[in-house]
């Protein structure tokens, strides 16, 4: 009888060793489960990549731009104009104005961009066009200078074209730009995957092209709005004689006396050069007058009525 209680009990303590292990053997696989899948989740989150952090930096760069630009707006003062001045003016001596002219371009510390001139023709007095950039300081100074030593103004004009707004944003793009630059080199230099320092490297070309682009365009209208455009056509005054009703009996009859003189040099001139011009065919004509003259004279002597 005791030994079937001891078997019994032996039976029971069995069974219940047998449950406590396959527990701690559940346990233990839950266990290694969750860690292999916190390791597997771990080599699946992978790092963002530079191409992606790049997108980011472009996404930001908008709003940086738009708050720069109002900065940028309310502290700068100096204003960006680009000068156009146009001047027609009369001078009593064209060669030595043209000459002044020039020299007074250099006196401002400027340059001629173009010159030409007209010589004179019938009815149209000699000519010339100058084109040069001033400083934007001296070139009201500049006209006006041009103005006083010319005998008569046709017409005056200077426009401007504010450019300010243009340049401001320009800078800021710049700003902007040069930001996602350094960034690119920044992940550049930390890359490590070929296919990634590829993607970076066309990235980083598109930007540097673009910082070009602005810089080419800031440094045009730097040039445009520093040195001012004069353009100046000038021409030599035209010597004619005062009108009738500005003329005195005196002066009329003076002024009669020279086109009379002036008519007889004119006509005697034409008849020299009418004469002398055409001599050699008087004289053909005046040989064959006299061969006619002769030869009929002697025929009538050979054969008398």
């Amino acid at each position: 009888m005791k030994k079937r209680k001891i078997m019994l009990w032996l039976l029971i303590l069995s069974v219940i060793v047998s449950a406590c292990s396959n527990t701690g053997e559940e346990s233990s696989m839950e266990a290694n489960y969750d860690m292999e899948n916190s390791s597997e989740e771990m080599e699946i989150a992978e790092p963002e990549t530079p191409s992606e952090e790049f997108s980011e930096a472009e996404e930001s760069a908008p709003a940086q731009d738009n708050e720069e630009q109002v900065q940028q707006v309310e502290t700068n003062t100096e204003r960006k104009i680009i000068y156009n001045a146009h001047l027609n003016v009369e001078v009593k001596n064209f060669e030595s104005s043209y000459t002044n002219i020039q020299n007074q371009v250099a006196e401002f510390d400027g340059y001629v961009v173009e010159s030409s001139t007209f010589g004179a023709t019938e009815g149209n007095p000699p000519s010339g066009q100058i084109t040069a950039r001033i400083p934007q300081t001296d070139f009201r100074s500049f006209i006006q200078l041009v103005e006083d030593g010319s005998s008569k103004v046709i017409d005056s004009s200077v426009s401007g074209q504010d450019v300010t707004e243009e340049y401001v944003d320009l800078e800021s793009r710049l700003s902007s730009k040069q930001v996602v630059e350094k960034r690119l080199l920044g992940f550049m230099e930390q890359a490590e995957k070929t296919e990634d320092l590829l993607a970076i490297s066309n990235d980083l070309a598109t930007v540097q092209e673009e910082i070009e682009q602005i810089v080419g365009r800031m440094n045009y209208l730097e040039n445009k709005s520093d040195l001012a455009t004069v353009t100046i056509f000038l021409q030599e005054n035209n010597t004619s004689l005062p009108s009738e009703g500005e003329l005195n009996t005196w002066e009329k009859t003076k002024d009669q006396f020279m086109k009379s003189i002036h008519f007889l040099i004119t006509a005697a001139s034409a008849i020299f050069v009418f004469v002398v011009g055409n001599i050699l065919l008087f004289l053909l004509v005046g040989v064959l007058v006299l061969f006619t003259y002769l030869f009929v004279r002697r025929k009538r002597k050979n054969h008398p009525e």
